[in-house]
């Protein structure tokens, strides 16, 4: 028999335990990884605390074209139906979300189809708040990559790296999107050589930004996109609270939608310090 709490105790550890146990098998019993792409690395056995890098999703989130992206249509009322539902109207592409393979790619993996190993990966995140403060347009390059390996060790195999530009402290405003008055948004992103040197010299799976997108605001070609998704990796765009985890030592769970064939869809960040 258990003494208070014992039961509860018990199961907390069993579950945490179980979870990390099944994806280190499901790494090791994955065979469909491309080899271009190598498989994240084991999960922790243990954590401490758990941080939210998930922005909450209102209809009138920021958005890259500009106009509403989510509409909510409550069709059944606790009131008068016993019960709460409603209907998404909703673009793939909104608020804190995956950028599949497929997204900028003829026929690159669906949301449905990555790997669920490659979903709980190692974060590194590069801080370039000062360059962005300075030039919204900052693109982080190779050279943000060596600075930050200089102080941290390469980064893991089978890693996320996320530029940590401190947009997200812009969300709720105007500068989030930072059009001009041409309408030419001004924001920072990964350069595509970063995105090159991570693919050919380094094995990255995830790349992820505090923006609204990959490439830096004013890109007209989406050379970082076109780089990246069609790899096989996947992108994450409009991440919050990089401020509260560590450049390296995180592990990230990566809440993608399972919707076939999505090119994308919000998604729930956790990270496990």
């Amino acid at each position: 028999m258990c003494v208070p709490g014992c039961h509860e105790a018990v199961m907390h550890q069993l579950s945490r335990r179980g979870f990390f146990k099944g994806v280190g098998a499901a790494a090791l019993a994955a065979t469909a990884v491309p080899a271009a792409v190598a498989p994240a690395r084991a999960a922790p056995t243990s954590f401490s605390k758990v941080v939210d890098l998930t922005h909450a999703l209102p209809e009138d989130f920021p958005t890259f074209f500009g106009q509403p992206q989510l509409e909510i249509e409550n069709v059944y009322k606790f009131d008068k139906d016993g019960f709460n539902l409603n209907i998404w109207h909703l673009n793939e592409h909104t608020g804190t979300h995956m950028d599949a393979p497929i997204h900028f790619s003829k026929d690159g993996q669906t949301a449905d189809q990555v790997e669920v190993e490659k979903l709980v990966v190692p974060i590194a995140v590069i801080d370039v708040k000062a360059k962005a403060a300075e030039n919204a347009d900052y693109q982080l390059t190779p050279d943000d990559i060596a600075a930050w390996e200089s102080a941290n060790g390469q980064l893991p195999d089978g890693c996320c790296v996320a530029m940590n530009s401190g947009w997200d402290a812009h969300v709720k405003s105007d500068k989030f999107r930072n059009a001009d008055g041409d309408g030419v948004m001004h924001f920072p992103g990964f350069h595509a050589e970063a995105a090159d040197m991570m693919i050919k010299d380094r094995n990255v799976l995830g790349m992820a930004v505090d923006t609204l997108s990959l490439d830096f605001g004013g890109s007209k070609d989406f050379k970082t996109h076109y780089t990246w998704l069609p790899s096989g990796r996947w992108g994450m765009e409009c991440i919050a609270n990089l401020d509260a985890i560590p450049a390296t030592g995180a592990t990230l769970v990566v809440g993608a939608p399972k919707i076939v064939g999505a090119t994308g869809g919000p998604s729930r960040l956790i990270a496990l310090i």
